[in-house]
């Protein structure tokens, strides 16, 4: 997942490499440590973690710790950073910023990364671009002998972004923010429960100074009715008597509960703030609402960082490295982040300059600047938050005729089913179109178990696990297509949406190839990719697949907790059947030792290797192993096998136990990821099928998170984009690039 960073080692490459974290923590900033170590390891370069941040670098001694793989070894799940931030009042002056790089020059440190948010990385900049004279001010005082100034005479600088606001142009999401969602999520989750329960009102004020991601993804997320963000707010200086009318025909049309969600820094659009005090205040005197105020404050900054935050800090500390190794003297300091789902390596100071682009038009008040800014997925979101939050549909038809659409769930359960549902429907009733929904997959299809819905059948359905309509693995066969056909034709179905896995893709694949036999089946069709293996053609990721990751990480968490008290070997199986996904990200994000996949297999001589090594690890004072095995990596060495195998060779020195997590993989609430996505496929789905009705066509399509943007790849495509050898995965992974990372972090 990279394209940051792919040159060969330079011979500038430096001596030493320190890592600090500053400003305010966010959980992942110890993945981001614990990789950087381990990838200068790798390289040949002495790694340096600098304790409390730049404070730390002025004072020297201790406070820059030389660092070995077992120095990082057992933080990767831990929230905050284990090696401190705080402030420095002594670095802002010349005097302090002096010290700091003698301090670094007399360790041979030439090289940093700096993981923060805006003004550590300012605070980098100006320290390299300082460099030269403080080592030439460090000579003329005697402090440095003329050998060591030349042998340093740049400071290479990359920055990782932590901050859980997710406010950093260059990258599209920073390390800490999918942890802090997840915080947000599970809060207002359980503040619904009690809302329902009696009737209630909650404003919940969540953090963004200047950025309304929290707040609006956390809207997406959670079914909120209203949201207040910096980049946008209320178009009309009564905001407030529309907020009153839209809870009181929510509570009109039977909405038990009514939720509000306030970034900190929400104003109006004369720049006055709107608080969650202010707005619990209209909610409770306009309409004598009981309305109550939560402000989550720090908790969104707390506990283990999530998968993807683990990953993705993983990833970026790894090509920051990559960076600095390959970076000439006149390069200019490299910010690493995500774009489009890959790594990418850009401008630092560019990058600042453009964050602090948005709030200075905030300041202005240009508001239509600071959303462009944001870009096109969070102007996407924004509008789509407009349409489900309302209390009926507009039923706006802008010029097409109605369509009816029937919704369908193929393939295996997976979380975000539901998601996809509740955003399917509204969107297609809001632009005044009907929508049928097929009970029990294609089965049902075919002995017509179809409904009509309204608006609010799929009320609450944002969160909820599992699959309402129920879903089913059966792909129809020849014999069963004139009994769909004719369910099709008798209730007038327009087109079909269907919201499932690889069964699913195929059963779509075989109405779509069926049309010119069939008339019924010559209407658009747009597969949906849900399921938590992440084994579909025509996307990159599947939604279904980060809840089931943040499932087995949780629990594989637990299971390393339980080997602190003697020396034990875990083999954990994770399903994903042909694909490797799960298998290699869950082993990125929890530390294993090895990772087994379906795509590379298991062989005997590197079995042997693996045995031998890791024997010799545990028997040298290593406490723990971990073996993470997909499900479908190979046919003789089974788990069991493993289990058998790792127990024989570790005889009276360590204990090995097997794990195979099975269906709680595929249950639970799915994570925030997956609703933001679920609810943006199945928007830009409906949206597709309203385009075909524009122009007549019957095109069907897979859709699909391609380079980072929702696409569409014609259904015709299925069979040629899927592994040549018959394997149920795509031809290509574009996670298989993850493998040189997770050897590096072994």
């Amino acid at each position: 997942m990279s394209d940051a960073a792919d040159r060969d080692q330079a011979p500038t490459a430096p001596e030493s490499i320190g890592v600090l974290t500053s400003g305010g923590d966010a959980p992942g900033m110890n993945a981001a440590v614990r990789a950087v170590v381990r990838s200068a390891l790798k390289a040949g370069i002495t790694p340096y973690v600098i304790h409390e941040g730049y404070r730390g670098m002025v004072e020297g001694g201790a406070a820059i710790e030389r660092a070995t793989s077992v120095t990082v070894g057992g933080i990767l799940q831990r929230g905050g950073t284990v090696i401190g931030t705080a402030r420095s009042d002594d670095f802002r002056t010349r005097e302090g910023r002096r010290r700091a790089a003698r301090h670094l020059v007399e360790r041979g440190i030439d090289a940093l990364v700096v993981v923060g948010g805006d003004g550590s990385l300012t605070g980098a900049n100006l320290f390299r671009q300082e460099w030269a004279g403080l080592l030439a001010e460090l000579h003329d005082a005697g402090d440095l002998d003329a050998d060591t100034v030349q042998r340093h005479p740049v400071l290479k600088l990359a920055g990782i972004v932590g901050s859980i606001d997710n406010d950093m142009f260059g990258t599209d999401m920073t390390v800490g923010a999918d942890t802090a969602l997840h915080r947000i999520t599970e809060a207002i989750d359980a503040i619904h429960s009690t809302a329902s329960s009696h009737q209630r009102s909650f404003v919940v004020e969540v953090m963004g100074r200047n950025c309304g991601y929290l707040a609006l993804m956390a809207g997406l997320a959670t079914g909120a009715n209203w949201i207040f963000i910096p980049e946008h707010p209320p178009e009309t200086d009564d905001w407030r008597e529309l907020l009153q009318r839209t809870v009181t025909a929510g509570r009109e049309v039977g909405r038990r509960q009514n939720l509000v969600i306030v970034a900190e820094g929400a104003q109006d659009r004369h720049g006055e703030p709107i608080t969650a005090d202010e707005v619990r205040r209209v909610l409770a005197e306009g309409l004598g609402e009981d309305t109550r105020t939560t402000i989550l404050g720090h908790v969104q900054r707390g506990g283990a960082p999530s998968a993807f935050d683990r990953n993705l800090a993983t990833q970026c500390g790894y090509h920051a490295v990559r960076e600095l190794i390959a970076a000439d003297a006149e390069d200019e300091p490299r910010l690493i982040g995500i774009r489009r789902n890959r790594i990418v390596a850009s401008s630092l100071m560019e990058a600042v300059h453009r964050t602090q682009a948005v709030a200075e038009r905030i300041a202005e008040r240009d508001y239509d600047g600071a959303m462009a800014l944001r870009g096109e997925s969070f102007a996407e979101s924004f509008e789509t938050l407009k349409t489900l939050v309302r209390a009926s549909p507009s039923r706006e038809l802008n010029g097409t005729r109605s369509l009816r659409i029937a919704l369908i769930h193929g393939g295996g359960p997976a979380p975000g089913m539901n998601t996809a549902v509740r955003a399917a429907v509204r969107t297609a009733m809001d632009g005044g179109h009907q929508v049928l929904a097929v009970h029990g997959g294609f089965p049902g299809l075919r002995d017509g178990r179809i409904e009509e819905l309204d608006w609010m059948s799929v009320s609450g359905w944002v969160s909820h696990g599992g699959a309402e309509f129920g879903t089913s693995r059966r792909v129809p066969g020849p014999a069963e297509l004139g009994d769909i056909a004719a369910n099709l034709a008798d209730h007038v179905v327009d087109a079909i949406v269907m919201i499932g896995g690889f069964d699913g893709y195929v059963a779509a694949n075989v109405l779509h190839a069926a049309r010119h036999e069939h008339p019924a089946f010559d209407i658009p069709i747009v597969c949906l990719p849900l399921t938590i293996s992440n084994d579909l053609p025509g996307t990159e990721l599947t939604v279904g697949a980060d809840t089931a990751l943040n499932s087995i990480v949780g629990n594989v968490d637990k299971i390393k907790q339980s080997a602190v008290a003697s020396k034990r070997v875990f083999i954990v199986e994770v399903m994903g059947k042909d694909s490797g996904y799960l298998a290699m990200s869950t082993g990125l994000a929890t530390g294993a030792e090895r990772i087994y996949t379906p795509e590379e297999g298991i062989d005997l001589d590197g079995l042997r290797d693996d045995v031998r090594q890791l024997t010799d690890d545990i028997r040298g004072g290593q406490r723990l192993g971990l073996i993470i095995r997909g499900e479908h990596a190979d046919r003789v060495f089974t788990t069991s096998f493993l289990w058998r195998l790792f127990s024989k060779e570790g005889g009276e020195d360590f204990d090995v136990r097997q794990a195979i997590l099975g269906h709680l993989q595929q249950g639970g609430d799915p994570s925030p990821f997956d609703r933001i996505y679920a609810t943006r496929f199945a928007a830009r789905a409906i949206g597709y099928l309203v385009d075909q009705a524009e122009r007549g066509g019957g095109a069907s399509a897979m859709a699909g998170l391609v380079s980072g943007k929702v696409a569409f790849t014609p259904l015709a495509r299925f069979e040629e984009l899927l592994d040549p050898d018959g394997a149920r995965r795509p031809a290509s992974q574009v996670w298989s690039s993850l493998r040189p990372i997770a050897d590096t972090m072994q």
